[in-house]
């Protein structure tokens, strides 16, 4: 699918088709992630950042897990 980049005031937008919004899940005002990937860039509503962050918060809780729950009380 070709994209054009567009001048909107002082900023250069891309406008995605509203099929490509709604199979992605996203809507106007949603946050999506531009990734570079070793092919390109991909845009998700996925970010990876935050995933990474997430499951090192897991194995935390997993790995602490009975003190967390006394200083939880």
């Amino acid at each position: 699918m070709e994209l054009k980049l567009r001048k909107v005031g002082n900023s250069v937008c891309l406008i995605i088709p509203k099929h490509a919004r709604q199979k992605m899940g996203v809507k106007e005002g949603d946050t999506v992630y531009l990734t570079e990937t070793p092919d390109g860039y991909r845009i998700s509503p996925y970010d990876p950042e935050f995933s990474r962050q997430m499951d090192l918060a897991r194995k935390v809780q997993a790995k602490h897990r009975d003190a967390l729950h006394e200083l939880a009380k």
